[in-house]
């Protein structure tokens, strides 16, 4: 049994950054040639955990920043007048890339991608839309749709 550490998640073994034991042929043949793994000297331990510690700085970061936005996004109305036929059938549709155009409007500059607005709103009336900015930080925006 040969001792390494996991580069990448490799599913039956663990995840990337853990300290895993496997039979040499295994290591030799497979995990260490593909990059997968590399010894777990302890050079390479103190390596791990400070990459690991330089991670997680970025992540709280990133979690602060996505929190701010937040805070920037609630409470935000976004109002579209639209055209109107026979039965209350809009001409036309409110997108992501509105809804973008709109916060920009207002000074909030988010990638369409965030917004998870996954069909068109075809229809008048209040929809919340939400916006992924991070894991563990999800705002919504209100869409209002009202008649022209």
């Amino acid at each position: 049994m040969i001792e390494l550490i996991l580069r990448e998640d490799v599913p039956p073994l663990g995840r990337s950054g853990d300290v895993v034991k496997v039979r040499d042929g295994y290591a030799r043949n497979y995990l260490l040639p593909k990059g997968l793994a590399y010894p777990a000297t302890e050079g390479n331990k103190r390596r791990i955990e400070r990459e690991a510690q330089a991670l997680a700085k970025r992540h709280e970061a990133e979690q602060a920043e996505a929190q701010a936005m937040a805070e920037r996004l609630d409470g935000v109305q976004l109002t579209f007048r639209m055209k109107v036929g026979e039965e209350d059938q809009l001409f036309g549709s409110v997108t992501a890339v509105d809804v973008q155009r709109a916060l920009e409007g207002q000074g909030v500059s988010i990638e369409k991608r965030k917004i998870e607005l996954h069909e068109p709103l075809r229809e008048l009336g209040n929809f919340d839309v939400p916006i992924r900015l991070h894991a563990q930080v999800q705002p919504t925006v209100r869409v209002i749709l009202v008649q022209e």
